[in-house]
């Protein structure tokens, strides 16, 4: 049997910071071709490999090659059963138990679809998904998919939303010296703050996973010098919302958040910078079920914003399962234990063999 700890530790030790996949790839893509009983394609530094069996299903397993820029944490490390290195966790481990799953199941009862893709880790528009769809959109058709991001061998089910919203407060310049012949735009952001600090999520409860909302300040400025009231301010703000919200919806509850404490018939502005779609559970669908009863533990819900929102936009329903865990990714201390790598495999074995 193949070390897994082992085998993802080869992959450590093949860089593939976002942008720069292309080595990664490579290696990817010879172990695939080796295969017989998959066929290979490869747009740009993604790489898909697929079985066609003539299966009534389709089950997509899907993981990205890049990685975060390093930190001290280049080369892998094994102690134990543990390993240490940049991208163990998020996401060569579960990157090595897709491989594992490749080069060893020849004759699964679901056609499987073996996507390795670049760019995860930086700007959307860069994701090697979109050019895989852009190029070759058949070869992510399927029925369900798992992405093999870290979850601490735990179901995490459909993602939350991400909407970046901004601020602009308007004011009157003024001397500092005489500030109540203007009117200070740094000072009118207080409300806006303490309504944000005192907020209070939403827990939706969506098959039988319990999400979280969010609502962050994470940028801010205004000024234009030391000597002058300033007439503008800016606010990022951050907002993760349940996947049974719309945009719409998600918009329309920041904006009742912050009331009138921006009031557009001044001259305030409060619109959407950009948005991040969610992804809703799906833990109905047959496939996702049974991998879900394999785990053992319940099912959570996934509160960041991964790419099975990509999948459910296209018609896929998709949920989060892989070795590793999420606290540990991007940090210099990224690390993954063999007992996760194994159960993972475990429960994927499972389900690719019986269907």
């Amino acid at each position: 049997m193949t070390d897994l700890l082992q085998r993802t530790a080869a992959l450590v030790d093949v860089p593939s910071v976002s942008h720069d996949e292309q080595a990664l790839a490579d290696v990817v893509e010879a172990e695939l071709r080796a295969v017989p009983w998959l066929a290979v394609d490869r747009v740009g530094d993604n790489v898909v490999a697929r079985t066609s069996l003539g299966r009534s299903q389709r089950l997509l397993l899907v993981g990205h090659l890049d990685t975060v820029p390093p930190n001290g944490n280049e080369r892998a490390r094994v102690e134990g059963d543990v390993l240490w290195g940049l991208g163990s966790a998020d996401m060569k481990a579960g990157l090595a138990v897709f491989l594992e799953l490749a080069t060893t199941v020849a004759e699964p009862a679901v056609d499987v679809t073996y996507v390795f893709y670049a760019c995860e880790e930086v700007a959307r528009e860069h994701n090697g998904l979109l050019q895989v769809a852009a190029a070759r959109p058949e070869l992510l058709d399927g029925d369900a998919a798992v992405l093999g991001e870290p979850t601490g061998a735990v179901v995490e089910a459909g993602c939350q939303g991400s909407m970046r919203v901004e601020v602009v407060l308007v004011g009157e310049r003024a001397h500092p010296a005489r500030p109540w012949t203007g009117r200070n735009a740094v000072h009118r952001l207080a409300p806006v703050l303490a309504r944000v600090s005192d907020y209070r999520e939403r827990r939706p409860v969506l098959d039988g996973c319990e999400f979280r909302e969010a609502l962050q300040a994470v940028l801010v400025d205004g000024g234009v010098a030391g000597n002058v009231v300033p007439d503008r301010a800016r606010l990022r703000l951050n907002h993760r919302f349940a996947p049974d919200r719309s945009v719409d919806d998600a918009f329309a509850h920041v904006v009742d958040v912050l009331g009138d404490a921006v009031d557009a018939s001044t001259g305030d502005e409060l619109r959407i910078v950009d948005v991040a779609l969610p992804a809703p559970p799906r833990l109905d669908h047959p496939l996702l079920q049974a991998l879900a009863t394999r785990v053992g533990e319940a099912p959570r819900a996934k509160l960041g914003w991964t790419d099975v929102a990509f999948l459910a936009e296209r018609g896929v329903p998709a949920l989060n399962f892989g070795p590793g865990e999420a606290t540990v990714a991007h940090t210099a201390g990224e690390h993954v234990e063999r007992a996760q790598l194994e159960a993972v495999l475990a429960v994927l074995r499972g389900v690719l063999t019986a269907g």
